[in-house]
């Protein structure tokens, strides 16, 4: 039996399991895993791997599933997190779907864990621990090279109109943290804070990181930016959101493109 974040449960699936996935992260993670022949369903978001993907029904977004096309792929099992799908969803896939797997990932070094969920589950565990392997040493590699980098103080925006940015308490915080980048504001009371791009929050800031999702920053608003008289001194910089938010197997290249991000 594996324990999901919600403290299911799960035995091993009956195969072939028909796997519907609403995570984009973890689409990915069950192609890696050999799975794509049972995947059924994904959410719009899930875009990788593209080519694998093509033939694999969309069920709408990771908040406005639609209920319908998933009842009609009669899935035995739903893949979601708690950060990315609804409860309600969550619920109301529970009238229908016999095994929701319920993943919560909080930092980098909460993968490999969640490698071996999926892959005990399926019956993938020699590809769960192969990717653990890559992972650990990927990570390793990270945390070696940023013991030579001075550890600076940055602003990583999500969102525009309002501003808004992570706290300390989510995985892409924790993640810029390996790499020896401290996310802004220090202390937050929720994990998306909207701020205001002023000394409060600036003050020993010198970088601000602009990602591509979830608010896809362009470089006009890069020069948006660099425009703003609290800006003066700082460096804005675009980011792959994909390499610092995704967990999963994504999360091993993640590692890789911060250490040269880094450098």
């Amino acid at each position: 039996m594996w324990r999901d974040a919600a403290g299911t449960q799960h035995p091993r699936a009956q195969t072939p399991a028909r796997i519907v996935s609403l995570v984009p992260s973890l689409t990915e993670l069950v192609c890696e895993l050999g799975l794509a022949p049972q995947l059924v369903g994904r959410s719009g978001f899930c875009v990788h791997p593209r080519e694998t993907l093509q033939r694999v029904p969309k069920v709408g977004g990771t908040k406005d599933v639609d209920l319908a096309k998933v009842r009609a792929l009669a899935p035995t099992h739903v893949l979601l997190n708690i950060d990315e799908n609804e409860k309600p969803t969550a619920a109301a896939l529970a009238q229908f779907v016999p095994h929701l797997i319920v993943t919560h990932p909080l930092s980098p070094q909460d993968n490999p864990g969640l490698y071996r969920l999926l892959g005990g589950i399926f019956g993938r565990e020699r590809e769960a621990e192969a990717l653990c392997a890559r992972f650990e040493q990927a990570l390793d590699a990270l945390i070696r090279a940023a013991r030579a980098w001075p550890r600076r103080r940055v602003l990583y925006l999500i969102w525009k109109d309002p501003w808004m940015t992570v706290s300390r308490d989510t995985y892409i915080s924790r993640t810029l943290a390996l790499a020896g980048l401290d996310t802004a504001p220090e202390v937050a009371s929720v994990r998306y804070p909207e701020v205001k791009l002023d000394e409060t929050v600036l003050r020993d800031v010198g970088l601000v990181l602009l990602p591509g999702e979830p608010y896809r920053f362009r470089e006009r608003d890069a020069a948006e930016l660099r425009a703003l008289p609290a800006m003066c001194g700082k460096t804005v910089a675009r980011i792959d959101g994909e390499m610092t938010s995704w967990y999963g197997s994504r999360a091993v290249a993640g590692m890789d493109y911060l250490r040269r991000f880094r450098a």
